[in-house]
């Protein structure tokens, strides 16, 4: 099973959505919330390369992007690959 990370904020429909979608595959993730936590914010746009919104996602260490990138290796049958 793929090893799953997603960067979020409370009441982040973009965070909900995305988490809704993993869990829909039945994947297990690790949920890391950054509301208010300076260094959690800093360590997630490092290793998203710049990226300052949530959600920020990354399986196996490979960074996603956002919910909308998600959709979209979803819709494109992408995403099953990954978390096997």
């Amino acid at each position: 099973m793929a090893s799953i990370t997603i960067y979020t904020k409370p009441y982040c429909p973009y965070c909900t959505h995305a988490k809704h979608v993993l869990q829909q595959k039945g994947a297990k993730f690790k949920e890391v919330n950054i509301q208010g936590d300076a260094a959690l914010r800093q360590e997630m746009i490092k290793r998203s390369n710049g990226g300052y919104t949530v959600p920020q996602i990354f399986i196996d260490n490979k960074h996603i992007g956002g919910c909308d990138d998600l959709v979209a290796l979803n819709a494109r049958g992408g995403l099953d690959p990954l978390l096997k």
